[in-house]
């Protein structure tokens, strides 16, 4: 015998007619008769979707969620918030990205990069942008694809339209009749 895992992520129940008797709940039939409801109750568990989804995606890492249902499409991560350019330029980013309409986190914790790093592939948050400073004196910003660990440099007035493109594709896969 093989056993699969599973996780419960809703539920039907048929409740007969207990109830609907009780409240004198009833139609009429084709033929005209009176009858007593069948009643049923169902319910979707939330958490329990995103339990299932995380059991289904994860690595040694942590979380990697669907675009559809994490918390946040986008995670901004400065890598020094002490200095003025990675900061006002993070906070720069999450207003657009919020401007946009894109669920966007900002880590401006004064903890050290590979800490930073390390929490956000743990939580599982589709895109990271990472602005180190080397990168942004060029004009650059890392894009990084948590699924696939993809990295991309794009040119930091070109973030938030890419980030869009991407969270559009990313949509477009798990409900593909969405045009």
């Amino acid at each position: 015998m093989r056993w699969d895992r599973g996780i419960e992520v809703g539920h039907i129940f048929k409740l007969g007619t207990k109830y609907s008797k009780a409240m004198g709940a009833n139609y009429l039939d084709e033929q005209g008769k009176e009858r007593i409801i069948v009643m049923g109750t169902y319910g979707i568990g939330v958490g329990r979707t995103v339990a299932a989804a995380i059991e289904q995606s994860y690595d040694e890492n942590g979380i990697i969620f669907p675009m559809p249902i994490a918390p946040f499409q986008v995670l901004i991560l400065p890598v020094n918030a002490k200095i003025d350019l990675l900061r006002e330029s993070a906070e720069q980013l999450y207003q657009e990205l919020i401007d946009k309409e894109i669920e966007v986190l900002l880590d401006d914790r004064e903890e050290s990069p590979g800490v930073k790093f390390k929490d956000a592939d743990l939580i599982g948050i589709p895109l990271r942008l990472t602005l180190g400073e080397k990168n942004l004196k060029k004009g650059l910003v890392e894009i990084k694809k948590r699924r696939t660990g993809e990295i991309l440099l794009v040119k930091k007035e070109e973030v938030v339209s890419q980030i869009k493109e991407i969270i559009d594709q990313e949509v477009r896969k798990v409900t593909p009749n969405l045009s």
